[in-house]
């Protein structure tokens, strides 16, 4: 196939052009900031059509992964970023996929799994969950980020494209080893004996392993009576402080120091980013692809981290 990646350079990106690439297909990753790498990539602003858009004709699938990274603080200047870099890269795509003759078959575009409530009492899927949104008591950036998906899911499904399919996937937190990741980031915590429950530990953490999130994008390719919203999650979210114990559990470490709320927010703070990745509850079910059949290779958390434990520790080795 040839598949092409706009926004591919970032954690996921490369992880879906290292499988796609290593299983033969041809693979083109757009990016604002061009770089080597063993797949083809071109550059791009994300706003204006380039060069880049003869990849696109007669391209099999689009999978766009382009914005902003959201690990900042959401100042006046980031959020605008933030925002602009999902909407108008997304907008571009629709001018462009619309206008080619022979444009790709399948659009896969990102979303997030934030745009559901803060959901403790039940789990949220696409035929049930309940969006979210200026929710009493709920902080300023969640609502933010619950509104860039809203706009990000808009800007996609907007205008018609009849020669391509869409789906808009709604992403739990993707965990790989990669350095740099949220599962290193979260390893290291444990490592440093910091790794007990966040807050109340009662939030729900919705996640899926990186081997299931590069095989549910090839499950979506290949049913093509799949169209619209898809959650991509494991069928197991938890809460964090089990999600916590799992993955020390996984280390073999002992030590479990507690974080609570305001240590959170004070280190969120000196970090230059936001408390809300970890204190939100994300309950999310992935509904669709359980009832079109998809099998998770790892549906529940423990054995998902003794395997990224694994792997990190070869990895460090």
């Amino acid at each position: 196939m040839r598949i092409v990646i706009p926004g591919g350079s970032g954690q996921v990106g490369r992880m879906l052009a290292r499988h796609f690439h290593a299983h033969g297909h041809i693979v083109t990753v757009l990016s604002r900031n061009p770089a080597p790498a063993p797949w083809r990539v071109r550059a791009w602003d994300g706003v204006t059509p380039g060069d880049w858009v003869a990849d696109l004709e007669r391209s099999d699938v689009c999978v766009n992964l382009a914005g902003r990274s959201v690990n900042c603080r959401y100042t006046t200047r980031n959020r605008l970023d933030i925002y602009e870099s999902r909407i108008l890269s997304t907008r571009l795509l629709n001018q462009v996929v619309s206008s080619l003759a022979e444009p790709p078959r399948l659009w896969i575009n990102a979303s997030t799994a934030t745009i559901y409530r803060h959901a403790l009492d039940r789990a949220m899927t696409e035929a049930d969950g309940e969006l979210g949104g200026n929710e009493p008591g709920a902080p300023d950036t969640w609502n933010f980020s619950i509104q860039v998906a809203k706009g990000w899911e808009e800007a996609f499904f907007s205008t018609p494209t009849p020669l391509t399919r869409k789906i808009a996937i709604r992403s739990a937190l993707t965990l790989s080893p990669d350095r740099g990741g949220v599962f290193d980031t979260l390893l290291g915590l444990v490592r440093h004996g910091v790794g007990g429950r966040h807050g109340s530990g009662t939030q729900f953490v919705s996640w899926i392993h990186e081997a299931d999130f590069v095989r549910a994008i090839e499950f979506l390719i290949a049913r093509e009576e799949l169209s619209g919203v898809v959650n991509v999650s494991s069928p197991e979210p938890l809460p964090n402080s089990d999600f916590l114990r799992a993955l020390r559990e996984a280390w073999g470490a002992r030590l479990a120091l507690p974080n609570p709320q305001w240590l959170i927010e004070a280190g969120a703070f000196l970090m230059r980013t936001e408390s809300e990745l970890i204190l939100k509850s994300r309950r999310v079910l992935p509904g669709r692809l359980l009832a079109a059949g998809f099998p998770f290779a790892f549906p529940e958390w423990p054995t998902a981290a003794r395997d990224l434990v694994a792997r990190s520790r070869r990895n460090s080795g």
